[in-house]
């Protein structure tokens, strides 16, 4: 099949797909933001009963992925994503409803269980979904940036969730908060259903491979004999671990254990989500500078390695201090430093496997999810049990044997 030149539509493609990751993530952590206001606390719900929500999420949505995958490859990511967002921004708004019940807080917890298992069952294809898309459109020398851009759309909506979403809760009660986001959601994927392609006027970049659209059973299990798409799958669980625990307990952490007023939790939170968000733009644009200057392999081993690493090491800094200033700078340079690699494992994860590139990166974010979601259960846990800060001793660890499971990944062989 003939490639065409790249145009400027790529990046079209790369704004709206930033644009959809945006909204889902927004609609996504919005819960913990609910939670930390109104659903934690004597006669409503423990923090253990709400890691258990924001698991449910995360279980359900993990154990979807790899037929996430196969749908992506099947029906092409413009479809997939549709249907994730109508999905994801339906299930958001009916979080609202529930409130509107008349139910007590304690009694929403096994319908939120349910309502969070259906958001993360139709949220499987939006990663997946994206780097795919992004493999189909951008030529490989630009992709670890183009990769990097849309996950740093992902910080960018857990970022303003805080804020936004506080504020919005505030000013219309936490139901119809839900209710407005979610139906924010749904317009905008219509946007992306309608202004999106699968590929370039139905041809392929230049360094693309057609795709199988019959993947079956056989296929998927073949994934797992890729020793380096299993250890790129393992090291992006690491990465999912640190996250999580930051993304569905940072707020609660500054407020319940540092002792710092609502308003100046979700500004800490927010401060850190968008350190993520500016290292995941950057490290995408840097990896690709990487991977021109020397080994495509080096360049990306060089830039897992080093931002997983720090990423460790500023955490620990940042539980050395109960300053909370001091604390919001060594997390935020932590969570930058996660993000610097984001880009290299969505870009790496369909070159592994060119022609079932949606079920690779779904792989890929099985294992991100998988182990990332024992991080909303085992923190609440680690810190009753050993102090919070334990916690994140734990997944600091985590994190640093990630990166050295980079050493191992080569995308010359399988």
């Amino acid at each position: 099949m003939s490639a065409l030149p790249p145009t400027h539509v790529r990046w079209r493609i790369v704004a709206l797909l930033s644009g959809i990751v945006f909204l889902a993530h927004f609609n996504r952590v919005s819960i913990s933001v609910a939670a930390n206001a109104n659903f934690i606390g004597p006669d409503k719900l423990t923090e253990e009963q709400m890691g258990l929500i924001y698991s449910a999420f995360l279980l359900v949505y993990t154990l979807g992925m790899l037929p996430g995958g196969w749908l992506i490859d099947r029906i092409g990511p413009r479809r997939a994503l549709t249907g994730m967002g109508l999905g994801l921004g339906f299930w958001a708004a009916m979080t609202g409803v529930l409130g509107w019940t008349n139910a007590s807080i304690a009694a929403l917890f096994v319908p939120l269980l349910l309502i969070r298992g259906l958001a993360g069952a139709t949220g499987v294809p939006l990663h997946p979904g994206a780097a795919r898309s992004v493999s189909l459109w951008m030529p490989l020398h630009e992709r670890s940036f183009a990769n990097g851009l849309v996950t740093a759309g992902a910080l960018l909506g857990i970022a303003f969730t805080y804020p936004v979403f506080g504020w919005l809760m505030e000013a219309v009660g936490w139901q119809m908060a839900f209710a407005i986001c979610g139906a924010i959601l749904m317009a905008f994927t219509l946007v992306w259903h309608v202004w999106s392609a699968d590929r370039p006027a139905g041809e392929m970049n230049e360094e693309s491979v057609e795709p199988r659209t019959d993947a079956n059973l056989r296929d998927i299990v073949s994934l797992l004999r890729n020793r380096s798409l299993v250890l790129l799958t393992l090291s992006y669980g690491a990465i999912g671990y640190v996250q999580y625990l930051f993304f569905y307990w940072i707020e609660y952490y500054f407020k319940n254990v540092l002792k710092v007023g609502a308003a100046e939790s979700r500004e800490s939170a927010f401060i850190i989500a968008m350190a993520m968000a500016i290292g995941m733009a950057a490290g995408g644009w840097i990896a690709d500078g990487l991977c021109r200057s020397m080994d495509r392999r080096w360049g990306c081993r060089a830039m897992a390695f080093v931002g997983m690493s720090l990423g460790a090491g500023f955490s620990l800094m940042g539980i050395g201090t109960t300053d909370a200033n001091f604390v919001t700078l060594w997390f935020s340079l932590a969570l930058g430093s996660l993000g610097l690699c984001e880009g290299v494992f969505w870009t790496t994860a369909p070159i592994l496997e060119p022609r079932r590139g949606g079920l690779a990166c779904a792989l890929v974010n099985t294992g991100g999810n998988g182990i990332g979601m024992l991080a909303p259960i085992v923190t609440p846990i680690l810190g009753q049990a050993f102090g919070w800060n334990s916690a994140i001793v734990v997944a600091c660890s985590v994190c640093a044997l990630g990166g050295l499971l980079w050493l191992g990944i080569d995308e010359r062989s399988p």
